[in-house]
């Protein structure tokens, strides 16, 4: 396994992978040394998360190793559905997964994606429209929401 360190808007991030794939990508609440030489196996993971906060990327082609359940896995392969820009409450994803009384069991296994911003968790809201629920925090929700979207907020000030 080899793992990095890398610097992003919202924060520092931790990329582990090996030759079978991204293992997870998760973003720290704390602050640990940027790494200076990335291992070749996690380049192109950091090429193209540096593509994706610069506007330029709208969709990773990683090989992806994530571990989890089955039904966890399910769930992470159907927000690799959900196109950039746009969102999908937690029960359309249930639907989406065949089973509307999963919703929370989909909820669970949607806050425990490690592939922070790759998989798009982000990308899954409340069936009223709120933020809810974040495992890198709201605040990063809401900011990768925006910076997805086609109507970008101008400041007054």
């Amino acid at each position: 396994m080899e793992e990095c360190y890398i610097e992003t808007p919202l924060g520092i991030a931790k990329i582990i992978g090996d030759e079978y794939g991204i293992v997870s990508v998760t973003v720290l609440n704390s602050n640990e040394i940027i790494t200076s030489i990335i291992p070749e196996i996690l380049q192109d993971c950091v090429y193209q998360l540096k593509e994706y906060f610069e506007g330029f990327r709208k969709q990773f082609d990683l090989k992806l190793n994530p571990t989890g359940t089955d039904f966890q896995k399910r769930v992470w392969d159907a927000l690799l559905t959900i196109p950039y820009n746009k969102t999908l409450s937690y029960l359309e994803l249930s639907k989406q997964l065949g089973d509307i009384k999963a919703i929370r069991a989909v909820a669970n296994a949607n806050g425990k994606n490690p592939l922070w911003i790759i998989v798009p968790c982000h990308r899954v809201i409340g069936s009223d429209g709120s933020l809810t629920g974040y495992a890198g925090g709201l605040h990063r929700k809401q900011w990768l929401l925006e910076h997805e979207s086609p109507y970008k907020q101008q400041t007054l000030f």
